[in-house]
């Protein structure tokens, strides 16, 4: 079965939910309501990463995030920390979370995939080509997936230099970063590539503009949260398919049911 991860956004400004979970409180109920509703992995951030964001002092960061990962790794949750900075990672870590999501693919800060090593966590490589602030100057391609496939294998290439045995490595196709409309389709579509890279694959689509794209060319009603999180559990079960070993969502329990149904579509999961 495909692992949840679920979004706990500590941040005033994410698109989606920013300011919604921005105390410790909030935060950790938050995490705690995704977990009871089937998340497998709570993803916890303090910087948003949206289309044009600022970015976020590592010490405004960590403020943001160590009581939620501490709370809920005392929980016995499994966390991950969604980080670009090698301190953040660390003191994560040391706290109780397992994994390091860092959508930057270790390149935005030269530390991290050092600090990753020793720590023993695993860790989430995403394809990436810049900061929110510009990433679309950088959303040119010859050919998408071949050129994805390489950056990724760059980043785990990396990561072995770095002591970080392949078992220990998540590879994310950056669906939405540095990716324009159509492009995130094609990286969606080329998502058999990346998996057969070798490592276990992550995909994150949920709520993003393309999926509202979609949906707008679709009918003139209103893209509401509700239409995008319906659209992200499809995309959810397409990734399934192809052979992620986890997808990343706003809303658990949508993409927890569509793959329930996918399993017992497949034949697996059935009581007679």
């Amino acid at each position: 079965m495909t692992a949840i991860m679920g979004i706990v956004n500590v941040t005033p400004d994410s698109f989606s939910d920013g300011g919604c979970y921005l105390s410790a409180d909030d935060a950790i109920a938050r995490g705690r309501e995704l977990r009871a509703a089937g998340a497998h992995i709570l993803d916890v951030g303090g910087e948003s990463t949206r289309p044009g964001a600022a970015r976020v002092e590592p010490a405004e960061e960590q403020a943001r995030v160590l009581p939620v990962i501490a709370a809920l790794a005392a929980d016995g949750a499994v966390v991950s920390i969604d980080t670009m900075n090698a301190a953040t990672a660390h003191a994560a870590v040391e706290l109780g979370a397992r994994i390091v999501n860092d959508v930057s693919g270790g390149l935005n800060d030269p530390d991290m995939l050092g600090v990753v090593a020793a720590s023993g966590a695993d860790v989430v490589l995403q394809h990436w080509r810049g900061h929110s602030a510009d990433m679309y100057a950088h959303a040119v391609y010859d050919d998408l997936v071949p050129e994805l496939v390489a950056e990724l294998e760059a980043r785990l290439a990396a990561a072995a230099r770095a002591g970080i045995s392949p078992d220990r490595v998540i590879l994310d196709p950056g669906i939405g970063f540095g990716k324009r409309g159509a492009q995130n389709w094609q990286a969606l579509r080329g998502l058999d590539r990346v998996v057969a890279i070798g490592p276990r694959v992550l995909v994150g689509t949920s709520r993003k503009r393309f999926l509202a794209e979609a949906l707008a060319a679709a009918s003139d009603d209103e893209i509401s949260t509700a239409r995008r999180d319906a659209a992200t559990a499809l995309t959810s079960v397409l990734a399934a398919q192809a052979g992620a070993w986890a997808v990343r969502v706003h809303d658990a329990a949508a993409t927890r049911d569509a793959l329930a149904v996918w399993t017992h579509w497949q034949g697996e999961g059935e009581h007679v």
